[in-house]
């Protein structure tokens, strides 16, 4: 009973807050609502240390999805992290915006100065990576072992052409 009081409850407040009534019963004026094109000023350095962010945690599932390759373990349990990464390279392109190439950023300036080409290697790479999710999806073992194998070459494929050289190793 009292989870049902609770419900009618909520959804009385949620009904008021929509149609506007306020205590006395009164309709509130209607909110504005934002012009679609309002900008938002983003700090560079943000949006840098977003895509890294990002791009440690795209490379922490590819890590652990190669660990279930590797053990033959169940494929189906990845198709979330194969997903992820997918949602990631479509994303990818939008986080790259002008004015973006602030240190301590390791992306080279030809992201910017060959953006057709760098969205090119992005679709490619979510192509791939929405393979990868269906073929986990499906607990394909081989198929999704074979496709995990073309994202690596999709995702090291703009490393090689966009992204400074690493060196660590």
């Amino acid at each position: 009973m009292r989870g049902g009081t609770i419900a009618i409850f909520g959804a009385t407040l949620v009904l008021a807050a929509t149609t506007g009534a306020n205590a006395g019963g009164q309709t509130a004026p209607a909110a504005s609502t934002p012009p679609a094109a309002a900008s938002v000023p983003v700090d560079p350095g943000a949006i840098v240390a977003g895509r890294k962010a990002a791009f440690l945690l795209s490379a922490a599932s590819f890590g652990g999805m190669k660990a279930v390759i590797d053990s033959g373990g169940d494929v189906a349990g990845q198709a979330f992290a194969a997903r992820s990464l997918a949602n990631w390279a479509k994303a990818l392109p939008a986080m790259f915006p002008p004015g973006s190439n602030v240190a301590p950023t390791e992306a080279l300036p030809n992201v910017w100065t060959d953006r057709a080409g760098f969205d090119a290697k992005a679709a490619a790479y979510a192509e791939a990576a929405g393979k990868l999710a269906a073929l986990a999806k499906a607990g394909d073992k081989p198929g999704f072992a074979a496709q995990w194998g073309e994202v690596r070459k999709t995702c090291g494929g703009c490393h090689e052409v966009y992204r400074k050289e690493d060196k660590k190793g």
